[in-house]
């Protein structure tokens, strides 16, 4: 757990909540946008609470500094967690008593800058938007594989931050010799992941609506659901884009686009590994297959 790094930027945890709120000032969001998609509030990560909590306020509070909209409520809750030394345990337990020092002055140095105004706020970068896209939200790409089947994905979404343009596909069971039609993807299933929650469901609903449909299928509450994502990007989609063919649109209702894992696919040849054995691929990576008609809009 604590072998990511004693930086206040190091580790998954940190990283994703650092890059969202410079993402979305990037992106000219307001302050108010900015804390309502990521609300300064402490997570239920179940064992060592504490100890994700302090990455994810350190995060927070650095971000949050270097806009120059730090406030006396998230300088006060860095001080406080400091305090509570739950990373410097975990480091001093799993690590040695030096890494736990090295944590300890890291947290320093951040309170330390944190109380003094920030004189060189970050401007919002200007990144290039990519307009000529291959490919368009909600398009259904069928693409045919060396067995001679073809498969389908949906493009879910296109994704442009930080001058990066990736294409967020999602996989369908779709296999078979003949190329699928829209309608075809009726009886079909798409992998999705469930991501577990400490909220209660009424703030569940508020974050996820249309969750309860979810719940309802698994027979299971308390859960939020994600999509795995295979993102291709722009760059690399160019060599074997022609492998691909539009045959339709399917859209996955708005908020189940929910980021729920992502992997990085270079090559054609990662489609062929991945769907070959999608039912080995999903379980391996502990997916679950979703009706396409209690996912998407018709």
């Amino acid at each position: 757990m604590a072998t990511d790094g004693v930086k206040i930027i190091d580790g998954d945890l940190a990283r994703d909540t650092y890059e969202r709120i410079m993402d979305l000032y990037d992106s000219d969001a307001s302050i108010e946008t900015i804390q309502k998609e990521l609300p300064f509030i402490k997570e239920d990560y179940g064992i060592d609470s504490d100890f994700y909590h302090e990455i994810f306020v350190t995060a927070y509070a650095l971000a949050f500094w270097e806009i120059g909209e730090l406030t006396p409520e998230i300088h006060d809750e860095v001080k406080r967690v400091t305090d509570l030394k739950a990373g410097v345990n975990v480091w001093t337990a799993e690590c040695d008593a030096n890494e736990g020092k090295k944590r300890q002055r890291e947290l320093d140095k951040l309170l330390k800058k944190i109380s003094i105004p920030n004189v060189k706020v970050r401007n919002r970068k200007k990144y290039r938007i990519i307009k000529n896209l291959y490919f368009q939200p909600d398009d259904v790409l069928t693409f045919q594989l060396s067995d001679q089947n073809y498969y389908a994905v949906v493009c879910a979404k296109v994704t442009q931050q930080r001058g990066q343009c990736t294409y967020d596909l999602v996989a369908t069971t779709y296999k078979g010799k003949d190329k699928p039609t829209v309608e075809d993807l009726k009886s079909c299933f798409i992998a999705g992941r469930k991501i577990g929650s400490g909220y209660d469901w009424r703030t569940m609903l508020e974050y996820q609506p249309g969750v309860d449909e979810i719940w309802k299928y698994l027979k299971q509450d308390g859960i939020f659901f994600g999509l795995p994502y295979h993102l291709v990007t722009h760059r690399d989609i160019i060599s074997f884009k022609d492998k691909f063919e539009v045959i339709g649109k399917l859209k996955i209702k708005e908020s189940f686009k929910r980021d729920g894992g992502y992997g990085y696919e270079s090559s054609f040849d990662r489609f062929e590994d991945i769907f070959k054995d999608l039912d080995h691929h999903m379980h391996v990576f502990r997916e679950q297959k979703y009706p396409v008609t209690l996912l998407c809009e018709f």
